[in-house]
């Protein structure tokens, strides 16, 4: 990764935070793209401490206006980025019958259409140069739906198909741009406070810098997927049973009882 541009959305908190670091510290030059003005100076200040390479944008992903602002400045100041991680994410936490259509918006404007964005907005200068390497942070979400996630299960679904026709497209087209997926299950970030699970060996609560550590990894090595815990590359397995079985596993499993005491994190 030595001197590789890496653009990380939502890169102030959570899973973001530390895979700046992570990348920083095998010499990757760190664009960071977040809302939160506060949080991109306190990173940015952390990471030149250690002497990382180190740009700044506040950015809101909701609003295509200001991803396509932003992207035009990075491109103007860096020319071009080599791993594009797109990270930020929102979570309601809503049954659908309460989620407004603002809800709705939010969720599949920062979960999705951002995706998008950006990936429109830096793919033709990684075609044009023959390289790049696109990352998707979907979730184990994105492979079963859960109860009290449907908008956020809807987005994730769909960016986990974003991911598969990326592939199969730079495939098709003989490109050398990389292509990772990531479903976690809930990691210890805030995002999910408050979330239980039924069987802690089977399906643990993620460490925050360990799953960090892990995605790093996998960009490094090129692997096409990451799922996390080990159980989650069952569920295509799973896929398989008539539908009433693979839900009785779900809710034995205690999958729809995860968000039934959900809190969310505070003070964003």
């Amino acid at each position: 990764m030595k001197e590789k541009k890496v653009l990380i959305t939502g890169g102030v908190s959570g899973i973001g935070r530390s895979m700046a670091a992570l990348f920083a510290s095998h010499g990757a030059e760190i664009l960071l793209l977040d809302i939160n003005a506060k949080g991109l100076d306190e990173t940015a200040f952390s990471l030149k401490a250690k002497g990382a390479a180190v740009s700044t944008y506040q950015c809101d992903l909701s609003n295509s206006e200001d991803i396509y602002r932003c992207t035009e400045l990075i491109k103007k100041e860096h020319k071009f980025i080599d791993v594009l991680i797109n990270n930020a994410g929102v979570v309601s936490g809503k049954n659908v019958s309460e989620l407004t259509d603002q809800d709705i918006e939010m969720t599949i404007s920062i979960n999705l259409l951002a995706h998008f964005r950006l990936i429109k907005s830096f793919l033709p200068g990684m075609i044009e140069r023959n390289s790049g390497h696109i990352v998707t942070i979907s979730s184990a979400g994105g492979m079963i739906g859960t109860a009290g996630l449907v908008d956020y299960a809807a987005s994730k679904f769909a960016v986990f198909g974003l991911d598969e026709s990326l592939r199969a497209d730079f495939h098709k087209k003989k490109l050398n741009i990389n292509t990772t997926v990531v479903c976690p299950f809930y990691i210890n970030t805030g995002m999910f406070d408050g979330v239980k699970t039924r069987f802690s060996f089977l399906l643990p609560i993620l460490d925050l810098e360990k799953t960090a550590a892990r995605i790093v990894k996998a960009v490094i090595k090129k692997k096409k997927r990451l799922y996390m815990p080990w159980i989650v590359y069952l569920i295509p397995v799973f896929r398989l049973m008539p539908v009433p079985m693979m839900d009785f596993f779900a809710r034995f499993l205690g999958v729809h009882d995860t968000m039934n005491e959900f809190k969310g994190r505070k003070n964003v």
